[in-house]
């Protein structure tokens, strides 16, 4: 009996339990809410004439630079420039003791003298064998040599003048003045000191280099030459062999390119050994900040003007390597244009192809975008 009521008791205990389970189960839960619709900035390519630019380096240089040098030997006397300034052409820089040049022309001038008084004297002497000649005073053979007397005499005259400009040359040699204007160096020899002139092995002084304007040399590579050449061969844009075309030019710690110049000189053959061609811009230095051997950016017109359009570069993606960008077409959907991309100008990226003047293109969101999904689009 007690075995039968324990049997029972299980049985209900358990029907209990699955009729409180049954009443303790939560309803069903509703399905997930759709995704919202992510909201993009959109922008149309803008349209304008633009000109693409090829960008160089090179250094910059100075169009005239001297290395003054003495012409003339003897003790160094007295510097008259402060070293690292700016000087004059024709300002006088060093002095070279004087007297010993002074004491050549004193005497080169005296024989001149001489000669002349000689020459006087023969003059007279010819005129006088003239006439006796002519009265049968003196013999033919006289009055020849008189008047060979009178040519040697001529020509002392011409040499005693010959020797007194070059002493006169000498010592003009002593002052040594600036052949051209620029920024002068350091002096290389203090007073006292014994130069060298001449030709050969002449003592250096300092050098002299001019400021302004100032050269750039840039290497062009082959490449780029073909194709300034084939530009100017279909009317697109001129060559600087033919003509002076713009240059922009940036230094170091420039941002841009804010110097305004112009390409002057293209060499006349490629250097096979690095495949480049020289060429030289021209820059003004009002202001003299600029000098020679600075590295600096150039860029020269690398197209002619034509009309393109524009985008932001943080609109242009990749994939796999390949450009694109998203637009936005009919219904407000996103899809993914492949585009074919120029250079940047002024902060904006070139697109070649791939793109019409009405197309919307996505700008800001784009990391929400999916081809063919619903955008949300603003300007």
């Amino acid at each position: 009996m007690k075995c039968c009521e324990l049997k029972m008791a299980v049985v209900v205990a358990a029907a209990l339990g699955t009729g409180l389970a049954g009443c303790s189960r939560k309803p069903a839960a509703a399905p997930p809410a759709a995704a919202p619709v992510p909201a993009v900035t959109v922008a149309k390519p803008e349209v304008r004439k633009i000109t693409e630019w090829d960008e160089f380096t090179g250094r910059l240089a100075s169009p005239e630079t001297v290395e003054l040098r003495a012409r003339v030997s003897g003790y160094l006397e007295k510097i008259h420039f402060k070293e690292g300034t700016e000087v004059k052409a024709g300002d006088m820089l060093f002095t070279i003791d004087p007297r010993p040049y002074t004491a050549v022309a004193e005497r080169a001038r005296a024989e001149l003298e001489r000669a002349r008084t000689r020459e006087e004297l023969a003059s007279g002497e010819a005129v006088n064998a003239e006439e006796l000649l002519k009265t049968r005073a003196i013999s033919n053979e006289e009055n020849q040599r008189r008047a060979k007397a009178l040519a040697e005499a001529h020509g002392a005259v011409k040499s005693a003048e010959a020797a007194l400009s070059g002493a006169e040359l000498d010592l003009e040699f002593t002052k040594v003045t600036a052949p051209i204007g620029g920024r002068i160096s350091n002096a290389k020899i203090t007073p006292g000191n014994l130069v060298t002139g001449g030709t050969k092995d002449a003592t250096l002084l300092t050098t002299i280099v001019s400021l302004d304007p100032l050269w750039c040399w840039i290497e062009v590579d082959e490449r780029s030459a073909l194709k300034y050449r084939e530009l100017h061969r279909t009317g697109q844009r001129v060559s600087a062999l033919f003509s002076e075309i713009p240059a922009q030019m940036g230094l170091a710690d420039q941002a841009g390119f804010p110097h305004a110049g112009h390409m002057d000189f293209v060499d006349n053959q490629l250097n096979p050994a690095t495949g480049s061609i020289r060429g030289r811009a021209v820059f003004p230095n009002a202001d003299r900040l600029m000098a020679p051997g600075f590295f600096a950016r150039v860029r020269i017109p690398g197209s002619g003007e034509y009309e393109g359009m524009l985008v932001k570069d943080s609109a242009v993606g990749s994939d796999q390597g390949r450009p694109f960008v998203w637009v936005v077409e009919a219904g407000e959907k996103a899809a993914m244009r492949p585009v074919t991309l120029g250079p940047l100008v002024d902060g904006l990226r070139v697109v070649r192809t791939g793109l019409k003047a009405e197309d919307r293109v996505i700008v800001n969101g784009q990391m929400a975008v999916r081809a063919g999904a619903q955008v949300k689009a603003g300007g």
